[in-house]
């Protein structure tokens, strides 16, 4: 049973691996790409596209942990996966509706692949374990990113390249064992109660999720900037020259490689939880402001926010590159921090329940997320960061405040 557990929890890292390979890449230099379309027939926005990627998906949240109870984990991911491949597949030859169409659908089937993923990552887990799988899923979800860098010139190979990277991912889910618990019938009580919108309601009223809702949300905050806005920000600079749109993939690069080592690190090498927990989010915490600080320092103030030329402003000191890239590798290790200790608090105190429980994390994350790509093409760098740093220090001490409380109250919930 163990080894088909740690099967399962490989290949379901596998299987996100090529999936979000394809579309964080596309994330991250989507804006960038639909500016410089020489296209009079479209007229797409992809910070618009991903704002209604999150919108749909926060809401699709409320529907999830019903697919996931009537079809099953597997059949979910299968499904969502598919749509992530036709998202994917528009920018081959680029079109409006057919590009916000694909963003309504993407978002939920996101909603699904994810709660989805929480189900089964809990449901191959046990308590001893699921800090580990944890740390083993998300350093697998990135690892590829050392192997690719978009091209803006060959932009269609490249798309190409990567819908057929996003379909291997889909059929790997094809392959996954049923574990013990999903061979086991549920009972009617048991059905209904993972069924009902309500039992989402109830979660949603417990301290736990209440406490944690700061840190769900700074991880939607982060989240729409490192893959999407950080990327534009980079290619919208005018001191890096010719350089600047190249630097983009390999910024993307750099953040995958700050996500596999916070995963593969806090996942696998940590042994005492609750130490491990809070010491992990505290050291989030501590490297994404490093990180602001220096964005702050040398990144134009306008760069988000400019369409068709360059940042005008000039940043406080030269932009530097090795400063840029260093900025995505502390971006990439402190959300690896922030996630990896969200998905292991929650599938320890909710064990039992963990469909509703991802769903409403996900949910507030992605509500998060399509709010700061909406207004990202519009609000200066400063005080991006400056939102990020407010809600990031107070999901933190929550996050404290949670497995401080977990000290005293076992059954605390």
């Amino acid at each position: 049973m163990a080894d088909r557990r740690t099967f399962n929890v490989v290949i379901l890292g596998l299987g996100f691996l090529f999936i979000f390979t394809a579309f964080t890449t596309c994330g991250n230099v989507e804006q960038t790409v639909v500016k410089s379309l020489q296209n009079d027939t479209f007229a797409g926005s992809g910070y618009h596209s991903l704002g209604i990627i999150y919108g749909v998906f926060s809401f699709s949240n409320l529907l999830a942990p019903t697919v996931v109870t009537i079809i099953g984990p597997k059949l979910t991911m299968f499904l969502s996966g598919l749509v992530y491949s036709g998202y994917i597949a528009v920018f081959i030859i680029p079109s409006t509706w057919p590009f916000y169409l694909t963003s309504v659908l993407i978002g939920v089937g996101a909603a699904m692949l994810w709660t989805a993923q929480g189900h089964f990552l809990v449901e191959n887990s046990e308590a001893s374990t699921i800090n580990r799988n944890t740390g083993v899923f998300w350093a697998l979800l990135q690892s590829l990113y050392f192997n690719l860098c978009l091209s803006e010139s060959s932009r269609k190979t490249i798309f190409l390249s990567l819908l057929v990277i996003s379909i291997l991912g889909t059929l790997s889910f094809l392959v996954l064992r049923k574990s013990h618990q999903e061979e086991d019938i549920l009972s009617e009580e048991e059905g209904q109660s993972l069924l009902s919108t309500q039992t989402i309601l109830q979660h949603l009223k417990t301290k736990t999720i209440l406490l944690l809702s700061p840190c769900m949300a700074y991880s939607g905050l982060e989240l729409s900037f490192y893959s999407g806005v950080y990327g534009t920000c980079i290619g919208a600079t005018a001191q890096f020259g010719e350089a600047a749109k190249g630097l983009i993939g390999i910024s993307g690069i750099m953040v995958g490689v700050g996500e596999i080592v916070g995963g593969g690190s806090f996942g696998l090498l940590c042994r005492n939880n609750r130490f491990r927990r809070t010491s992990v989010v505290f050291l989030g915490m501590v490297v994404h402001f490093i990180a602001f600080y220096l964005i702050f320092l040398t990144i134009p103030d306008d760069a988000p926010v400019v369409l068709k030329t360059p940042a005008q402003k000039k940043p406080y000191i030269p932009p530097s590159v090795s400063i840029a890239l260093l900025c995505s590798f502390l971006l990439g290790l402190g959300d690896s921090c922030f996630n990896t200790q969200l998905y292991s608090i929650l599938g320890r105190v909710y064990s039992e329940h963990s469909t509703p429980a991802f769903a409403i994390f996900k949910f507030i994350q992605s509500v998060f997320a399509a709010v700061a790509f909406f207004y990202s093409g519009y609000v200066l760098l400063m005080w991006q960061l400056l939102l990020m740093i407010i809600l990031g220090f107070t999901g933190t001490l929550c996050f404290f405040v949670v497995e401080r409380l977990q000290n005293f109250s076992v059954d605390f919930q």
